[in-house]
């Protein structure tokens, strides 16, 4: 192989041991089953094995971290997500890791859809009713969270802010018990990711006002998209993206993008996350480090504004 740059030979060889892919919530999480279908998906194209590493806790910050720390060859990477990327530096007083510039952008992967929806006894019955009940009567509307700084809580803080509604915020310890206090009329409304939604609204126990992404969900199509009820207001879905330490080579940052374009352009791979409300983002490291950059921005002068401050 003389006159070949080492490089090229490494690109070309890769991956010759496995490969770990490190997934920042709990097995069983949405996170986990993303990341396992993924990992599947990249052993068999790549001709490798990847092995799934499963490091919860801290909002994501303990499996960020451990990342971060590690050699730059490919071998190890990690499923992201937009509240690592784009809330944690402004959440917490110490995030012992740049977001942006410590990091390999990889690869987009899926966008996550959400619900907003309303208590069955709230009197509310459509989004109209929702935002004329908020601007007559303001402050008393509540919404229900997964907890302080949660996609949860900022999705619907970022509503009520562009649509200058005052609504009351009731924080829970996750989105299990939060949705729960929807359901029983506790709480008026919550914004929440479609997936953990849908058995109540398939049930008729809540009412959907309305679903984020820039296209309707097949099983929802009757349920109109908030960009079209708000023209103006962002999609600004929840996403995941593959990302490894910084500073990985540029040929196998190419080849671990173009194993996660292939796993996107599958037939199946598209159908297991849509059946999980996750739709393929189709792009290059580039567009998605662009993105997280500019969501950083917005999401952080929305923390800044909420004055929150987390431990």
């Amino acid at each position: 192989m003389a006159g070949i740059p080492a490089k090229a030979v490494f690109a070309q060889e890769f991956p010759t041991r496995p490969i770990k892919l490190v997934i920042p919530q709990g097995p069983g999480s949405g996170a986990d089953a993303t990341g396992r279908q993924l990992g599947e998906f990249l052993a068999r194209h790549l001709h490798g094995a990847v092995v799934v590493d499963n490091k919860p806790g801290a909002n994501g910050i303990l499996a960020s971290s451990s990342v971060a720390k590690e050699r730059p060859d490919g071998y190890t990477v990690f499923l992201t997500s937009v509240s690592i990327a784009s809330f944690n530096q402004h959440l917490y007083k110490k995030v012992p890791y740049d977001a942006l510039n410590d990091f390999t952008y990889i690869a987009p992967v899926a966008d996550a859809s959400f619900m907003v929806i309303a208590s069955k006894r709230s009197g509310i019955g459509n989004w109209a009713d929702f935002v004329d009940r908020a601007r007559r009567e303001p402050g008393k509307l509540t919404f229900a969270s997964g907890g302080l700084g949660n996609s949860t809580h900022l999705y619907m803080e970022k509503i009520a802010r562009d649509l200058k509604l005052d609504l009351r915020h009731i924080p829970y310890k996750g989105s299990g018990p939060a949705l729960l206090s929807v359901v029983s009329g506790e709480t008026d409304l919550m914004c929440v990711t479609t997936v953990t939604a849908l058995p109540q609204y398939e049930a008729g126990t809540v009412l959907a006002l309305a679903q984020s992404g820039e296209r309707r969900a097949s099983r929802m199509s009757g349920i109109p998209l908030i960009k079209e009820l708000a023209p103006g207001m962002p999609a600004l879905p929840g996403w995941y993206a593959l990302v490894g330490p910084a500073g990985m080579p540029p040929d196998v940052v190419g080849k671990l993008a173009l194993a996660v374009s292939a796993f996107l352009d599958d037939e199946q791979n598209k159908k297991k996350l849509n059946e999980q409300f996750l739709f393929p983002i189709p792009g290059s490291s580039e567009q998605i480090k662009l993105r997280a950059t500019q969501e950083s921005k917005i999401w952080g002068d929305l923390i800044k504004t909420l004055n929150i401050t987390l431990d």
